[in-house]
C-alpha cells in the first residue's frame, strides 16, 4: 500500500472529459490520478468517426492530448482500474484503487505476435460487437497505452500456450494477479462519461432482431474506415449498400417509458452521419423523422448544411413501428405533425438515435454522490467531489472539454483551500 500527498487530485474517467481535466489540472502544476476501467484512453469519443461540426476525426484531438499525457510527469495514468472503496477523510478522500490482472503488461510492444497463432475470437466491443476479432488484440488501431488485452476466457489451454510461445518480450504472465493501491487525494472529478440507451428495450422498431435496424453509435463504426465494414455504409442484412435510410429521432428519448430527457445531441449526430451517406452513397435517398430539431449555437449552420442537401429530407413526424416486409425492405408507420395524417413509409437501413444514459446511474462508485432525478451527476463542494462531462449531462464533445475545464478548476481551488486551511 502506499499513499499520495494530500493535494493530489484523482480524476475517474479517461474520457475526453477526464483526460482533458487531468491535463488542465496538471499543467497548472497539480498532481493527478487518472484512473480508467478500460485497456486505454479515449472513451466514447475515439469510437466516432467524425466529430461535429468540423467533420474532422476524433483520433486526431486524442492524439495531441496522448502526448500532453506522456509528457506530463504530474499525470499518472492507471487504466483497467477500479475506484473499488472511498472513505472520507479530514483532508479529502482515502480511496482503494483496484488494477485488474495484467496478463499482456508493459512489456508488450503491439508486434501482433500472439494474435497470429490465437485461434479464438470473440465480438469486437470497439466495433459494437458488429464483427469478430481475435482474443488477443490492441484494443482498437489508435490504443494507449498500446499494449495487447487478453481476453482470457475465450482461450482454450493450446491458444494460451501459443499465446505465451510467440512472445518474444515475455510480455505475457498468466499468473498475473490483481493489484491494490490507497492513495490520499484532496479532491475528486468524476468523470466516468455514458453507454447508449439499450436498443433491445425498443421493441416497436424491431431494434435487435431486424438486421438493418441499428442504433447511432452502430452508424459511427460503419462509417470509419477502421469499422467492421472498411468505412463502407453497408446493410447488416445481406452487405448491400442501402438506396434509402430512416434516421428516427428520440428513439426511447424524450419517452417516460423509457429515457425521460431529451440527450442534446442526438439531432446534430443524425445530422453528421446524413453527411456521411451522402458522401458516400450521392443516390441515396435519406429522410430524417424528428420531433423538435435541435441544433442550438453555432451548431445549426449543420443544420441548414444538411436541410439544403439533395435528397434529404427532415420530416416532423413520430416513427411509431417499423416492421420487416417480405422483400427485405422496412416499413416505418409514423405520424405526419405538420400534415395532420398517419403514414408509412419505406427504407432499406433505419438508424435510431438513441440517448445517453449516465454510468452515474449503474451505482458503482462508491463515492456518496448527488445524483439529479435522471442520474446525471451533482457538484458536492463540501464533499470536494466535481462532475464533469456527460456525468453531469448530455452533451457533444466541444461542451464536454469546456466543462471539464472547468472541473478541473474548481477541484484545484477546493484542494488549494484544504491545504492552506491545513
Amino acid at each position: 500500500m502506499n499513499a499520495s500527498t494530500p493535494q493530489t487530485l484523482l480524476v475517474v474517467g479517461a474520457g475526453i472529459s477526464g483526460v482533458t481535466a487531468a491535463l488542465e489540472a496538471a499543467e497548472a502544476g497539480q498532481e493527478v490520478i487518472l484512473v480508467e476501467s478500460e485497456a486505454s484512453v479515449g472513451g466514447r469519443v475515439i469510437r466516432n468517426h467524425h466529430y461535429f461540426p468540423k467533420m474532422c476525426p476524433p483520433t486526431c484531438g486524442m492524439e495531441i492530448n496522448i502526448q500532453r499525457l506522456e509528457h506530463n510527469p504530474r499525470v499518472k495514468v492507471m487504466t483497467s482500474t477500479r475506484v473499488t472503496q472511498a472513505t472520507r477523510t479530514d483532508s479529502g478522500w482515502q480511496v482503494r484503487l483496484t488494477q485488474a490482472a495484467r496478463t499482456i503488461n508493459e512489456r508488450c510492444t503491439a508486434c501482433g505476435e500472439c494474435s497470429k497463432v490465437c485461434k479464438a475470437t470473440v465480438p469486437d466491443p470497439h466495433n459494437a460487437n458488429m464483427n469478430e476479432v481475435s482474443a488477443v488484440r490492441l484494443p482498437h488501431p489508435a490504443a494507449w497505452p498500446a499494449h495487447f488485452i487478453l481476453d482470457r476466457d475465450a482461450c482454450s489451454e493450446e491458444d494460451l500456450r501459443a499465446i505465451v510461445s510467440a512472445c518474444k518480450y515475455n510480455a505475457v504472465d498468466l499468473d498475473a494477479t490483481e493489484k491494490e493501491d490507497t492513495v490520499a487525494v484532496s479532491a475528486v472529478i468524476i468523470a466516468t462519461g455514458w453507454h447508449p440507451y439499450p436498443v433491445e428495450n425498443l421493441d416497436q422498431f424491431g431494434a435487435g432482431k431486424i438486421a438493418d435496424v441499428i442504433a447511432n453509435v452502430q452508424m459511427e463504426r460503419l462509417a470509419a474506415e477502421s469499422g467492421p465494414t472498411a468505412g463502407k455504409i453497408l446493410r447488416p442484412s445481406n452487405g448491400e449498400a442501402p438506396k434509402s435510410v430512416a434516421f428516427v429521432q428520440c428513439a426511447g428519448s424524450r419517452d417516460v417509458n423509457h429515457l425521460p430527457y431529451c440527450s442534446g445531441i442526438c439531432c446534430l449526430a443524425s445530422l453528421k452521419q446524413a453527411i456521411y451517406v451522402k458522401e458516400q452513397l450521392p443516390e441515396c435517398e435519406v429522410t430524417m423523422y424528428y420531433i423538435d430539431r435541435r441544433a442550438p449555437g453555432r451548431n445549426e449552420d449543420l443544420l441548414t448544411r444538411v436541410a439544403g442537401m439533395e435528397g434529404v429530407k427532415l420530416t416532423k413526424g413520430k416513427v411509431g413501428k417499423v416492421e420487416a416486409e417480405s422483400d427485405g425492405s422496412l416499413s416505418l408507420r409514423l405520424e405526419d405533425v405538420e400534415a395532420g395524417r398517419l403514414l408509412t413509409a419505406s427504407a432499406d437501413l433505419v438508424v435510431l438515435a438513441t440517448g445517453m444514459v449516465p454510468h452515474l446511474k449503474d451505482g458503482k462508485l462508491p463515492f456518496e454522490l448527488k445524483l439529479d432525478d435522471d442520474g446525471f451527476g451533482l457538484d458536492d463542494p463540501d464533499a470536494k467531489i466535481f462532475i464533469a462531462g456527460v456525468s453531469r449531462r448530455p452533451e457533444d464533445v466541444a461542451s464536454s472539454v469546456r466543462d471539464a475545464t472547468g472541473a478541473a478548476a474548481k477541484a484545484m481551488v477546493a484542494s488549494l483551500s484544504q491545504q492552506r486551511s491545513a
